[in-house]
């Protein structure tokens, strides 16, 4: 019994040394059993769209934002997401147009029926959110950085065309039941679809990974331009981490399929930030 009793101890010992914050310090319970304490953690609803306006992305769904049908659906499921309470909002534009989205955002709490001119998913979804949830922040965090995900058909390629042309003319073919482009969707469908794991990895592999597979004879172009959207989406990450945010906010953000799939990936490593279960709220 002596023996066990100073094992333990040593592992209670070497646990708090390792530690590099008090406040996750591993503890054995009553019941001898290892809890991990997480009070520093920031909660994150991280949360995908398609995007609502102009877009010039290689895939865009067909939707009016002008719609007063459309608009009502939109701000109906603001309203079961703002049960999250987030205290900060997160969204897809650059840092540098963050004081002109402050004031929009401003201009938006006090007159929720301001006509915008040509209103996305910023101004039809988030600023919802934020005025339901008595929001006072709101920042972006996007950076822009161009890559060629066409490079396979501008290129000859020596690696594997059949898979590269295949996987692009049907990439959701793995997953049919989960194609948010179906016709006949609701709105909430769709956006439930957009936020499935499955089809979130799908993303990653649509915009960067399935360009492995297109490369001339002795280069990697393919990869060189996948590597490219990493980068993009590590310096959002990047960007997101230079807000100043404490165990207390609770972050709500908004963007892209493809951004989501890739912060969703760079949070579940992260010791900062606990995503909570996307489906606990878009019920």
């Amino acid at each position: 019994m002596k023996i066990l009793k100073i094992t333990l101890n040593i592992l209670i010992l070497s646990l708090f040394f390792s530690c590099n914050n008090p406040q996750e310090i591993l503890k054995i319970d009553d019941e001898s059993t290892i809890v991990e304490t997480k009070d520093s953690v920031i909660r994150v609803l991280n949360f995908a769209t398609f995007h609502m306006g102009y877009t010039n992305d290689a895939y865009s769904m067909e939707f009016d934002e002008n719609n007063k049908k459309n608009v009502d659906s939109i701000h109906q499921i603001a309203k079961i997401l703002s049960t999250f309470k987030p205290t900060v909002i997160v969204v897809e534009t650059t840092p540098d147009y963050n004081e002109t989205l402050q004031k929009s955002y401003s201009t938006y709490l006090k007159t929720p029926n301001v006509d915008f001119e040509e209103p996305d998913e910023i101004e039809l979804f988030a600023f919802e959110i934020g005025r339901l949830s008595d929001v006072k922040r709101i920042y972006g965090i996007d950076h822009k950085l161009e890559y060629n995900y066409r490079i396979g058909s501008e290129i000859i390629n020596s690696i594997d065309s059949t898979i590269l042309n295949n996987f692009q003319a049907n990439p959701f073919k793995s997953i049919p039941n989960l194609n948010p482009f179906e016709n006949g969707l609701s709105l909430k469908e769709k956006l439930v679809r957009m936020n499935h794991p499955k089809l979130l990895d799908l993303l990653i592999t649509a915009n960067a990974d399935i360009l492995t597979y297109a490369g001339t004879e002795n280069g990697f172009e393919g990869a060189d331009e996948a590597a490219k959207y990493y980068q993009r989406n590590l310096r959002i990450y990047s960007n997101l981490n230079r807000l100043e945010l404490n165990k207390n906010d609770r972050v709500f953000i908004l963007s892209g399929g493809s951004h989501t799939a890739f912060l969703r990936e760079f949070m579940k490593r992260d010791e900062k930030y606990e995503m909570v279960n996307t489906f606990d709220y878009l019920k």
